[in-house]
């Protein structure tokens, strides 16, 4: 079906001599378009020698009451800019330049001022001043051409900098010339031996007072000895009495922390030993009262007694507080000095305290036992059970016993002692701090006298030995002076007058007069030269091109291509009459009635199917898409000389290009009929701006960056790019791969999605027609 579309296109296409001529300016107009817009952007920025800019010089030159050279940076211009094809200057006054830029005569003025090289030459003056030029520009004569202009204002700026910088250069190397032959007259030859007589005894002074001071210095030195032994000897007093005063603050501090214990433990043992006392006799009382119930109620005596034998367990933290309370007091007795006799003897009643509460503990944990073991005899064993009360009696007897000795020990010897050594300690403490305050502020008054004059006598030693140094430095820099004086009078005279002794000392020196001597009197015009361009750039081009005309080629090619596609939508129907579905068919000259009325897809009964229809009208457009391609790639190659590093790699972009761009606008036409055609149209407006074929997408909007990458131009233009001047890696395949992409949303669109629009765009095409305009 498809073949056969194509080949009755293909016959009616070629059926007169009209429709072959049109067919082949189908082909040829878009390969004018694009070869017309190459050859004219060919090269230019090396045609620009009929742009007029116009140069009016006012300067009336500077020169120095110091320097005898005469500057005149004007002059130097205008000179330079007749050797200067770049443009097409006009030497005229600077009013006709100003009137010529505003009437449009010249693109461009520059005006030289008056006072330009006396500006330029307040560089060697307190208050500089910045030499401008005034530069006229008229930029809608032309958008390209201020910017050539500008380039062009640029080369006079670079050359009044470069001449500048001679000038100086040449001025600065001339005047060390002159001094340098002058160096070498009779006249500096006596100057320098009177100079070297007055250096050589300023020397001599310069050391005599240099020695004075260090003399003086060292004097001072011995007096400084003397303050300093008496300054360590108040230190030390000082150090002496601030130990002590420690020792008696840490003493006073375990008087009170010992006071403060002792009155601590006092209110525990009170409080903990009638507690404890009391809980006894309860116990004691319980006791005989669940051994009465046992008869009765063996398992309420049970209960009652294994309930005590966890109060007593419960109890045995007062003796452990008690403990502790001790344990801290001990810890502030052991602070106390150790050549104070009541330390140990009370150290010792402490310990036998703490020995007497565990014992204390002890009884309570065995009573607690032995009433739990009782609680469980009660039920077994009645004559057991009355031995258990007897020793559980005798174990509470016991217990108060052992908790009346630790209180009777501690009252009669723990407490007391306690409190003498307290009183003791707190008096001899208050009594010696007084006398080490005393002795302290003495020992300070002393040593703030002794210090003070230990760094006066410090200072000006330091002080004498800056001076000394200074003295001695200065002496060896005039020392310095004489020998390179002495040294460079030699090497001028070019003679061994000195004897062979001074040409020795002198041979490293020499060479560097020598190179002196050859610098100044080396060609001042080819040095200032170099100095005032001393750096040169040397382009090296990666991928180069050959000129502009072929640099802009892949752009205009590919929307040459593009245009093409449009232009064979707007020449060939992109649908099939019923009169050519029937020959295709064999159905005659017309289908028949059940066919229904004109439109895509009527036929498919008969087995002409949509995609049937769209890949057989689709194929004469390819094939005049393909020819338009391969045209306009030869043309650039082999008619304009467009650089093509690899000629079937530019051919092949055309072609693939040529297939994507006729799909997709055979597509839109065939979906959307007129409508598609202005998007078509739409898209290559969006495209010739945002494709960065001209400027680099980077300068464009931010919407046409992001708009970049979805566009078929782009990867077009970058593949072309790669077959002229060469492919970085992969680059030409994937531009080649990302440019076929394309294809998927485009028959996808004109296979499938255009389905249900068919009717609609039926419809909109007979609202059109009925308007006998459109």
């Amino acid at each position: 079906m498809i073949w056969g579309i194509f080949k009755r296109d293909m016959c009616h296409a070629t059926r007169n001599v009209i429709a072959v001529i049109v067919s082949m300016g189908l082909v040829v107009v878009p390969a004018l378009y694009a070869w017309f817009n190459i050859a004219a952007s060919w090269d230019p920025y090396g045609n620009t020698k009929a742009l007029k800019v116009a140069v009016a010089n006012n300067d009336k030159g500077y020169k120095s009451d110091l320097i005898p050279v005469r500057v005149n940076v004007g002059e130097t211009i205008i000179s330079t800019l007749h050797a200067n094809d770049q443009l097409d200057w006009q030497f005229v006054k600077s009013d006709k330049a100003i009137d010529g830029v505003k009437s449009g005569e010249y693109y461009a003025a520059i005006v030289i001022p008056k006072g330009f090289s006396a500006d330029m030459m307040t560089l060697f003056s307190p208050d500089i001043k910045h030499a401008q030029l005034k530069y006229y520009l008229n930029e809608k004569i032309n958008p390209i051409a201020p910017h050539i202009t500008d380039q062009g204002a640029t080369t006079v700026v670079n050359t009044i900098d470069k001449t500048f910088a001679k000038t100086i250069a040449q001025v600065g190397l001339d005047l060390a010339s002159s001094i340098l032959h002058y160096s070498q007259s009779p006249q500096m030859a006596e100057y320098m031996r009177n100079l070297n007589g007055n250096l050589t005894t300023m020397a001599d002074t310069l050391s005599g007072a240099s020695q004075q001071v260090t003399s003086y210095s060292q004097l001072l030195g011995s007096a400084n000895d003397i303050v300093d032994s008496t300054g360590k000897l108040l230190a030390s007093a000082t150090k002496a009495g601030k130990q002590a005063q420690n020792a008696l603050k840490q003493g006073k501090s375990g008087a009170t922390s010992l006071t403060s214990a002792g009155a601590n433990v006092t209110s525990s043992v009170n409080t903990a030993l009638d507690q404890v006392s009391g809980a006894f006799d309860q116990v004691a009382a319980k006791v005989n009262k669940a051994f009465d119930a046992i008869g009765k109620d063996s398992d309420t005596a049970a209960s009652q007694l294994a309930t005590l034998s966890e109060q007593i367990s419960s109890g045995e933290s007062l003796y452990d507080t008690y403990i502790t309370s001790l344990n801290h007091m001990r810890e502030s007795v052991e602070q106390l000095p150790d050549s104070d006799s009541a330390k140990q003897a009370l150290l010792e009643a402490i310990d036998r305290e703490i020995t007497l509460l565990e014992a204390a503990k002890g009884d309570s944990q065995k009573l607690a036992q032995q009433l739990k073991d009782a609680s469980t005899q009660v039920t077994q064993d009645t004559a057991a059970a009355e031995r258990s009360r007897k020793e559980i009696l005798n174990r509470i007897t016991s217990a108060k016993q052992s908790i009346s000795n630790v209180r009777d020990d501690y009252a009669t010897n723990v407490k007391p002692k306690i409190d003498a050594l307290a009183s003791t300690v707190s008096t001899l403490i208050s009594q010696t701090d007084s006398m080490i305050t005393q002795l302290s502020g003495t020992a300070d008054d002393l040593d703030d006298a002794t210090g003070d004059a230990g760094t006066n006598v410090t200072s000006i030693r330091s002080t004498l030995g800056a001076i000394a140094k200074k003295l001695d430095s200065s002496a060896a820099t005039v020392k310095e002076l004489i020998t390179k004086l002495e040294t460079g009078g030699n090497a001028g005279d070019g003679n061994s007058d000195g004897g062979n002794g001074g040409n020795d000392a002198s041979s490293s020196d020499s060479g560097e007069s020598d190179e002196l001597r050859a610098l100044a009197t080396a060609n001042a015009s080819t040095l200032s030269t170099l100095i005032s361009a001393p750096v040169a750039l040397h382009r090296v081009s990666v991928y180069p091109i050959a000129n502009y005309g072929s640099a802009m080629a892949p752009f205009y090619t590919i929307l040459s291509i593009w245009v093409g596609a449009i232009i064979l939508c707007a020449m060939l129907k992109v649908t099939i009459s019923d009169r050519e579905k029937a020959h295709v068919l064999g159905l005659g000259d017309t289908l028949p009635r059940i066919a229904g009325p004109f439109g895509p897809g009527n036929a498919s009964r008969w087995g002409l199917r949509l995609d049937h229809e769209y890949f057989g009208r689709y194929a004469i457009f390819a094939l005049l898409a393909l020819l338009q391609g391969t045209l306009v790639c030869l043309g650039d190659m082999y008619f304009l000389g467009v650089q093509a590093n690899h000629a079937l790699q530019f051919l092949a972009v055309g072609w693939l290009a040529a297939l994507v761009f006729s799909n997709i606008v055979y597509t839109l036409t065939v979906s959307f009929g007129d409508i598609g055609k202005a998007v078509a149209v739409v898209l290559l407006v969006m495209q010739v701006a945002g494709s960065g074929g001209t400027f680099p997408i980077e300068t464009l909007p931010k919407f046409f960056q992001m708009l970049y990458p979805f566009l078929p131009f782009p990867h077009a233009i970058d593949a072309m790019h790669a077959a002229m001047a060469g492919s970085y890696g992969n680059e030409y395949l994937l531009d080649m791969v990302y440019l076929a992409l394309f294809l998927i949303p485009s028959l996808l669109l004109g296979l499938v999605l255009r389905k249900p629009v068919i009717r609609l765009n039926n419809w909109v095409s007979r609202n059109l027609e009925s308007t006998k305009v459109m």
